[in-house]
């Protein structure tokens, strides 16, 4: 609904224009209009042509950007004069410049509008330093926000994959000794049966021989993990055993016998087997191949455990999955701890008590990612890099719980009622953007119909997580 635009006096009594002359109050009334919108309707739409400047005169408004494909809400008012839409209209040299936001509206809304291009225009022409001094100045903080902001991601990107990196170099390079060494013992052990062949063993006593190398061997899976004063105790056994029957260096060989699980009952029964005579070749020979066994062993867990790595990594970025699947938080939560094992470091212990026997959730899982990386951060980031990290998950009736808790200072009461606004950060200038917990927000209560809040105490904080185990309408 159009209507005719202010009288001068009233126009006055908006702070934007109480300082404008007479003439400049007169352009204002010949070009603006007032327009009408009732209560739910959207104003201007983010992205719409930027056609006009918008000054509130009466109702309430909240104002919408899109963040990550969910609505953040930026702001709300009802204060008269307050002003929206084309408002970079300085910086608007062509017809392709769009809204910046959305604006809603709250109740019944007036606004006074202005044309954009021509306020413009005439704006240049009031106040020409000034509108150069402000185009600069836009100009500047938009080119040096999307720099700051490119910067971010990638030193986010940076420590994610320096983290990854830290974890998949420690197997790699276990994996690259082990095969030097297993190598050399292979080597050394057709060598020792070369040894063996020369002395004319008899066929049956070999194939005895091999059989109980074959045993032997499948021990070492076995092994018991023993402590430092079991492992010492029981080298100093076999140790006694080998120098009681004239075997040199038996203190080498006895670690390697120990960390097969080897007795003295054992060395015991290859002597009954091979005899006096073909003892020390023997020893030397089932030492290499125990050892054998072993680097093989350590070659498969380090490989193993690069799979497994690059497995949290691609389930973490949900690579090759659909968006939205039935889910096990617990794959996300591990993953989400595998690409910030950087950040963690040593200083932070990482308690989990998970309840398995919770149910699978729909869910989009590389956006669930996304808040456990926002809040497990967030985390660290008030211990300082060192205290306890707990992971706690339960099930309550159709609901599934994931609580993240840290042992930091503590949120304070008047912070704690704020942390999910958008842009609302307690960091310093240039550590944080204040969306982190904003667009976790949205993705748990806006994405999956679920809920999110916090308790905090002085050395116990906890983020609390529910998601239904149904598919809910709103997905």
């Amino acid at each position: 609904m159009t209507q005719p635009a202010l009288p001068r006096e009233e126009l006055r009594g908006l702070f934007l224009f109480e300082h404008l002359s007479d003439s400049q109050l007169d352009w204002i009334e010949q070009h603006a209009v007032l327009e009408e919108f009732k209560a739910d309707t959207v104003v201007i739409r983010e992205g719409d042509p930027a056609t006009c400047f918008y000054v509130l005169l009466g109702g309430a408004l909240r104002m919408t950007r899109e963040v990550a494909g969910a609505e953040v809400e930026m702001k709300r008012s009802d204060q008269r004069g307050s002003y929206c839409g084309a408002t970079q209209f300085l910086a608007y040299q062509d017809s392709e410049a769009t809204y910046g936001a959305s604006i809603h509206a709250v109740s019944d809304l007036t606004f006074l509008t202005l044309p954009a291009a021509e306020f413009s225009v005439q704006f240049r022409q009031w106040f020409p330093m000034a509108a150069h001094l402000l185009e600069g100045m836009y100009l500047g903080w938009r080119n040096a926000d999307a720099l700051v902001s490119s910067r971010r991601r990638l030193v986010a990107l940076g420590e994610l994959s320096a983290g990854l990196m830290h974890e998949l170099n420690n197997p790699a390079a276990a994996a690259v000794r082990a095969t030097a060494a297993l190598r050399e013992r292979v080597g050394g052990m057709r060598h020792k049966l070369a040894i063996l062949a020369k002395k004319d063993i008899d066929p049956d006593l070999l194939e005895l021989l091999l059989d109980v190398q074959e045993r032997l061997v499948k021990q070492v899976g076995d092994a018991p993990k023993l402590t430092a004063m079991q492992q010492s105790d029981r080298e100093d056994e076999i140790g006694d055993w080998l120098d009681e029957h004239g075997i040199d260096q038996g203190w080498d060989l006895a670690s390697i016998f120990v960390a097969a699980g080897l007795t003295t009952e054992n060395l015991d029964h290859v002597l009954e087997s091979v005899g006096e005579g073909l003892l020390d070749g023997a020893i030397r020979w089932l030492a290499y191949a125990l050892e054998t066994e072993m680097l093989m062993g350590e070659i498969e867990d380090s490989t193993a455990r690069v799979s497994a790595l690059v497995g949290a990594a691609k389930q973490y970025s949900q690579m090759d999955r659909a968006p939205h699947q039935f889910i096990d938080v617990h794959e996300g939560l591990d993953s989400t701890l595998v690409m910030m094992s950087g950040k963690l470091g040593d200083g932070v212990r990482v308690v989990k008590e998970y309840d398995r026997s919770i149910d699978r959730i729909p869910a989009y899982a590389a956006e669930l990612n996304q808040v456990w990386t926002n809040i497990i951060d967030n985390a660290v980031g008030a211990m300082g890099g060192h205290g306890t990290l707990t992971l706690r998950t339960w099930q309550v009736g159709k609901q599934v719980r994931v609580e993240i808790g840290d042992t930091g200072p503590g949120i304070p009461e008047e912070v704690r009622q704020r942390i999910f606004e958008p842009f609302f950060t307690t960091k310093g200038v240039g550590e944080g953007t204040g969306l982190g917990l904003d667009i976790s927000w949205r993705i748990v209560v806006e994405r999956h119909s679920g809920d999110i809040k916090v308790t905090s105490e002085p050395g116990d904080t906890r983020f609390e997580v529910c998601l239904p185990v149904e598919e809910q309408a709103s997905l």
